[in-house]
Protein backbone atom coordinates (compact mmCIF):
# COMPACT_ATOMS: atom_id res chain seq x y z
CA UNK A 1 0.00 0.00 0.00
CA UNK A 2 1.48 3.33 -0.50
CA UNK A 3 0.29 6.26 0.98
CA UNK A 4 0.38 10.28 0.05
CA UNK A 5 0.08 12.85 2.91
CA UNK A 6 -1.14 16.17 1.75
CA UNK A 7 -0.75 18.91 3.79
CA UNK A 8 -2.41 21.64 4.18
CA UNK A 9 -2.20 25.67 4.27
CA UNK A 10 1.48 26.46 6.05
CA UNK A 11 2.31 22.60 6.12
CA UNK A 12 2.09 19.87 8.64
CA UNK A 13 5.64 19.72 10.33
CA UNK A 14 5.66 17.76 13.72
CA UNK A 15 4.64 17.68 15.69
CA UNK A 16 1.44 18.00 13.20
CA UNK A 17 -0.30 14.28 13.10
CA UNK A 18 0.37 13.74 9.61
CA UNK A 19 3.98 14.13 10.02
CA UNK A 20 3.71 11.51 13.02
CA UNK A 21 1.24 9.67 10.61
CA UNK A 22 4.24 9.67 8.32
CA UNK A 23 6.90 8.80 10.71
CA UNK A 24 4.81 5.78 11.60
CA UNK A 25 4.17 4.35 8.48
CA UNK A 26 8.32 4.46 7.67
CA UNK A 27 8.40 2.84 11.00
CA UNK A 28 6.79 -0.09 10.10
CA UNK A 29 8.71 -0.50 6.81
CA UNK A 30 5.36 1.07 4.67
CA UNK A 31 5.58 2.89 1.76
CA UNK A 32 4.38 6.98 2.52
CA UNK A 33 5.52 9.82 -0.10
CA UNK A 34 4.82 13.31 2.29
CA UNK A 35 6.12 15.99 0.15
CA UNK A 36 6.55 19.69 0.87
CA UNK A 37 4.71 21.20 -1.43
CA UNK A 38 6.51 24.92 -2.37
CA UNK A 39 5.68 27.77 -0.79
CA UNK A 40 3.08 26.11 2.05
CA UNK A 41 2.56 29.48 3.64
CA UNK A 42 2.24 31.35 0.18
CA UNK A 43 -0.14 28.69 -1.67
CA UNK A 44 -0.33 28.98 -5.25
CA UNK A 45 -3.46 26.87 -7.00
CA UNK A 46 -1.56 26.63 -10.05
CA UNK A 47 1.31 25.62 -8.55
CA UNK A 48 -0.02 23.19 -5.88
CA UNK A 49 -2.32 21.65 -8.85
CA UNK A 50 0.97 20.85 -10.66
CA UNK A 51 3.05 19.72 -7.94
CA UNK A 52 0.59 17.03 -6.71
CA UNK A 53 -0.26 15.87 -10.02
CA UNK A 54 3.00 14.98 -10.77
CA UNK A 55 3.22 13.38 -7.41
CA UNK A 56 -0.01 11.50 -8.23
CA UNK A 57 1.64 10.10 -11.78
CA UNK A 58 5.26 9.19 -10.28
CA UNK A 59 4.52 8.24 -6.65
CA UNK A 60 0.87 6.51 -8.07
CA UNK A 61 -0.91 6.21 -4.50
CA UNK A 62 -3.62 3.90 -3.07
CA UNK A 63 -4.79 6.13 -0.34
CA UNK A 64 -4.35 9.61 -0.13
CA UNK A 65 -4.69 11.72 3.70
CA UNK A 66 -5.74 15.40 2.87
CA UNK A 67 -5.82 17.79 5.59
CA UNK A 68 -7.57 21.61 5.57
CA UNK A 69 -6.78 22.89 1.94
CA UNK A 70 -5.55 19.82 0.34
CA UNK A 71 -8.90 18.69 0.89
CA UNK A 72 -9.74 21.99 -1.44
CA UNK A 73 -7.16 21.00 -3.63
CA UNK A 74 -8.37 17.97 -4.11
CA UNK A 75 -11.82 19.35 -5.26
CA UNK A 76 -9.70 21.51 -8.26
CA UNK A 77 -8.18 18.66 -9.10
CA UNK A 78 -10.95 16.28 -8.93
CA UNK A 79 -13.35 18.64 -11.26
CA UNK A 80 -10.90 19.88 -13.81
CA UNK A 81 -8.40 16.46 -14.36
CA UNK A 82 -9.23 13.48 -15.17
CA UNK A 83 -7.93 11.40 -12.15
CA UNK A 84 -6.45 7.71 -11.49
CA UNK A 85 -8.94 6.54 -9.15
CA UNK A 86 -6.69 5.77 -5.44
CA UNK A 87 -8.54 2.89 -3.56
CA UNK A 88 -8.94 4.89 -0.24
CA UNK A 89 -9.38 8.61 0.12
CA UNK A 90 -9.87 10.60 3.88
CA UNK A 91 -10.50 14.16 3.90
CA UNK A 92 -9.66 15.39 7.59
CA UNK A 93 -10.97 19.48 8.23
CA UNK A 94 -12.35 20.24 4.92
CA UNK A 95 -12.83 24.00 4.89
CA UNK A 96 -15.87 25.81 3.76
CA UNK A 97 -16.17 25.93 -0.23
CA UNK A 98 -16.60 29.31 0.54
CA UNK A 99 -13.31 30.04 2.46
CA UNK A 100 -11.98 33.57 2.49
CA UNK A 101 -8.69 34.08 3.60
CA UNK A 102 -6.45 36.87 2.45
CA UNK A 103 -4.21 34.92 -0.16
CA UNK A 104 -6.01 31.71 -0.74
CA UNK A 105 -8.57 33.48 -3.17
CA UNK A 106 -7.22 31.55 -6.16
CA UNK A 107 -8.40 27.96 -3.77
CA UNK A 108 -12.39 29.94 -3.22
CA UNK A 109 -15.00 29.55 -4.15
CA UNK A 110 -13.85 25.74 -4.46
CA UNK A 111 -16.12 23.90 -6.97
CA UNK A 112 -17.85 20.55 -5.85
CA UNK A 113 -16.65 18.09 -8.15
CA UNK A 114 -18.94 15.33 -9.61
CA UNK A 115 -17.02 12.41 -8.08
CA UNK A 116 -13.79 12.19 -5.69
CA UNK A 117 -11.78 9.38 -7.67
CA UNK A 118 -11.52 7.06 -5.04
CA UNK A 119 -13.51 3.78 -4.46
CA UNK A 120 -13.41 4.99 -0.70
CA UNK A 121 -13.40 8.14 1.02
CA UNK A 122 -14.27 9.52 4.24
CA UNK A 123 -14.63 12.81 5.92
CA UNK A 124 -13.12 13.45 9.25
CA UNK A 125 -14.34 16.83 10.81
CA UNK A 126 -14.80 18.79 14.39
CA UNK A 127 -17.61 20.20 15.35
CA UNK A 128 -16.31 23.55 16.39
CA UNK A 129 -14.18 23.42 13.49
CA UNK A 130 -13.57 27.21 12.85
CA UNK A 131 -13.32 26.88 9.00
CA UNK A 132 -16.23 25.11 8.22
CA UNK A 133 -19.52 24.58 9.47
CA UNK A 134 -21.26 21.28 10.39
CA UNK A 135 -24.26 21.32 8.65
CA UNK A 136 -22.01 22.10 5.26
CA UNK A 137 -19.67 18.94 5.89
CA UNK A 138 -22.29 16.60 6.37
CA UNK A 139 -24.38 18.04 3.03
CA UNK A 140 -20.64 17.37 1.99
CA UNK A 141 -20.68 13.94 3.11
CA UNK A 142 -24.16 13.22 1.91
CA UNK A 143 -23.41 14.61 -1.86
CA UNK A 144 -20.70 12.20 -1.88
CA UNK A 145 -22.44 9.78 0.01
CA UNK A 146 -19.42 8.88 1.98
CA UNK A 147 -18.76 8.04 5.72
CA UNK A 148 -18.76 10.95 8.13
CA UNK A 149 -16.96 10.88 11.60
CA UNK A 150 -17.30 14.01 13.67
CA UNK A 151 -15.12 14.84 16.40
CA UNK A 152 -16.37 17.07 19.64
CA UNK A 153 -14.68 20.02 19.93
CA UNK A 154 -11.33 19.46 17.86
CA UNK A 155 -10.87 22.65 16.53
CA UNK A 156 -9.23 22.25 13.26
CA UNK A 157 -7.80 18.68 13.94
CA UNK A 158 -4.61 20.01 13.48
CA UNK A 159 -1.07 20.25 16.52
CA UNK A 160 -2.95 23.90 17.77
CA UNK A 161 -5.99 21.84 18.83
CA UNK A 162 -3.44 18.78 20.52
CA UNK A 163 -3.30 16.56 17.48
CA UNK A 164 -0.05 15.39 16.94
CA UNK A 165 0.32 11.49 17.61
CA UNK A 166 -3.17 10.54 16.89
CA UNK A 167 -3.78 6.93 17.26
CA UNK A 168 -6.82 6.45 15.86
CA UNK A 169 -6.23 7.74 12.42
CA UNK A 170 -3.16 5.85 11.88
CA UNK A 171 -4.85 2.73 13.07
CA UNK A 172 -7.74 3.78 10.60
CA UNK A 173 -5.24 4.49 8.05
CA UNK A 174 -3.04 1.50 8.58
CA UNK A 175 -5.75 -1.24 9.05
CA UNK A 176 -5.67 -2.02 5.37
CA UNK A 177 -1.99 -1.68 4.11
Amino acid sequence: MKILILHGWGGSDAPHWQAELAAEIAKNYGTVSFPLIQHPHFPSLNRWRREVLQHLRDFKPDTVVCHSLANTLWFHLAATEELVPVQRLFMVSLPSRHTVIEGLDDFYPAPLPDRLYSVEAQLIVSDNDPYVALSEAKETAAYFDIPLTVLKEAGHINADSGYGKWEWIEKLILEKT
